[in-house]
């Protein structure tokens, strides 16, 4: 005879995954101190979580080495107050694919830009398109964050957790649709030389002296990549907003 007793259902087995912050000394990685043990509950599965803090210092090369393998997740920090901690960003990408010896190894991770300290405003000097535009364009997830005031801390453990679950569950690799940037290399690229031109000539890609024709042509060429209605970069506003300055202000001075 059957009864009404409710089957009961088996949670999904626990994992256990390692996680490494990375980041120049002093910009004030999320996970504080040398390491920590995190148990978290995502959907139906209970995750313990090991986070490493990798010291900044060269000195901790040879042991920060070692702790690269066999993470599903790196925290790349940096301190918004502090532009030397943003570009090292590339240097911290580039030691760790050198140690993970191939870009399969480095699709089984899941990547966090943590911007941090975004609660001392006037000191900050990385805003947030140009720190987004540089994680979107390489498939990272990113977040505003401050270890300081909490803000935005759980809503990027919240997602890092989750990613890490779903890569997991996927077999170990990141889902293709983990992040979409929805804008391609050349309008970052385009986006953050606009960013770093010296003057009206770099910014438009002609040489001082150049025609009016020349620097049209090269104007249309960058309207057309920029414009918001079809360039969805961080940042890109901003950009198409500054080469059209650039070109009146060229076109003034050229007869």
């Amino acid at each position: 005879m059957e009864t009404n007793t409710p089957k009961r259902r088996d949670n999904k087995k626990s994992l256990r995954v390692k996680v490494i912050s990375l980041g120049n000394a002093e910009v004030g990685k999320v996970s504080g101190g040398g390491g920590m043990v995190l148990l978290v509950q995502v959907r139906d599965r209970e995750i313990k979580v090991n986070i490493f803090d990798m010291a900044g210092h060269p000195f901790f090369y040879e042991v920060r080495n070692e702790f690269y393998k066999d993470s599903q997740g790196v925290l790349l920090v940096y301190d918004v107050g502090l532009r030397d901690s943003f570009d090292a960003l590339d240097s911290w990408l580039g030691e760790m694919k050198q140690e993970m010896g191939s870009q399969a190894n480095m699709d089984s991770i899941v990547f966090i830009v943590c911007a941090n300290k975004v609660d001392l405003t006037k000191r900050r000097v990385v805003d947030e398109g140009e720190g987004r535009l540089w994680a979107e364009s390489r498939g990272f997830h990113y977040f505003e964050t401050s270890a300081q005031s909490g803000e935005g801390i759980n809503e990027m453990f919240q997602a890092f957790f989750s990613s890490i679950t779903d890569m997991c569950e996927n077999g170990g690799k990141r889902p293709v649709s983990e992040v979409s940037a929805g804008f391609t290399k050349e309008q970052a690229d385009t986006i953050r030389r606009i960013r770093n031109s010296k003057d009206s000539w770099d910014m438009l890609g002609v040489k001082p002296g150049a025609t009016r024709e020349e620097v049209n042509k090269a104007y249309r060429k960058l309207a057309v990549l920029l414009h918001p209605d079809k360039c969805v970069a961080p940042g890109s506003e901003d950009a198409f907003k500054a080469v059209v300055n650039a070109r009146t202000s060229l076109l003034k001075n050229i007869k």
